[in-house]
C-alpha cells in the first residue's frame, strides 16, 4: 500500500472521529487506531502506542496538552523563518544511526534537498529532505519522539 494512502486513511480516522479502521488490500493489511497505533499485516509498528490506544477519548486532551509546546516556537517563527513540517507520522531521529552525528544542527546553513532528518514509520527508515535553503534556526522535537502528519519538525530561516 503506497504512502499516500496511507496518509489520506490516517486523515480520514482524524476527521471522522471513529476509533478505528482496517482495510485488507490483497494480501496487504492496514489497521488505524486513534490512540496511534498503526498495525501493517500482523506485525505493529508502534507497540509503546498501543496502550494508550484504549481509551478513545484520551487523545483528543493529550495532543491538545501537547500541542502548546511545538505552537509556542512556531508563533514567532513566522515572522523568524519556515516551519519545516513532517511529512508523515512515525519516529523522528536526528541522525542515521545512534553513534553517529546529528544530519543538522542549529545555526547550520542547509540547502533545499539536504537529508536533515530520519524518520522511522513501519520499520522503514525515511530520509527526510529540507524542503527550503536557508539556516536552522531551531530543532522542535526530541530524538527519539513520535511525530505526527503536519508538525513542525524544524524552524528554518
Amino acid at each position: 500500500m503506497d504512502l499516500r494512502k496511507l496518509k489520506k486513511l490516517i486523515d480520514l480516522v482524524q476527521e471522522s472521529g471513529i476509533a478505528e479502521l482496517e482495510i485488507t488490500e490483497g494480501e496487504e493489511k492496514v489497521r488505524i487506531a486513534r490512540g496511534g497505533a498503526v498495525t501493517v499485516g500482523q506485525t505493529q509498528a508502534a507497540p509503546a502506542a498501543a496502550p494508550a490506544a484504549a481509551p478513545a477519548p484520551a487523545p483528543a486532551p493529550v495532543q491538545s496538552a501537547a500541542a502548546p509546546a511545538p505552537v509556542a516556537p512556531e508563533a514567532p517563527a513566522a515572522s523568524d523563518g519556515h516551519a519545516m513540517k513532517s511529512p508523515m507520522v512515525g519516529t523522528f531521529y536526528r541522525a542515521p544511526s545512534p553513534d553517529a552525528k546529528p544530519f543538522v544542527e542549529v545555526g547550520q546553513v542547509v540547502k533545499e534537498g539536504q537529508t536533515v532528518c530520519v524518520i522511522e514509520a513501519m520499520k522503514l527508515m525515511n530520509e527526510i529532505e529540507a524542503d527550503a535553503s536557508g539556516t536552522v534556526k531551531a530543532v522542535l522535537v526530541e530524538n527519539g519522539q513520535p511525530v505526527e502528519y503536519g508538525q513542525a519538525l524544524f524552524i528554518i530561516g
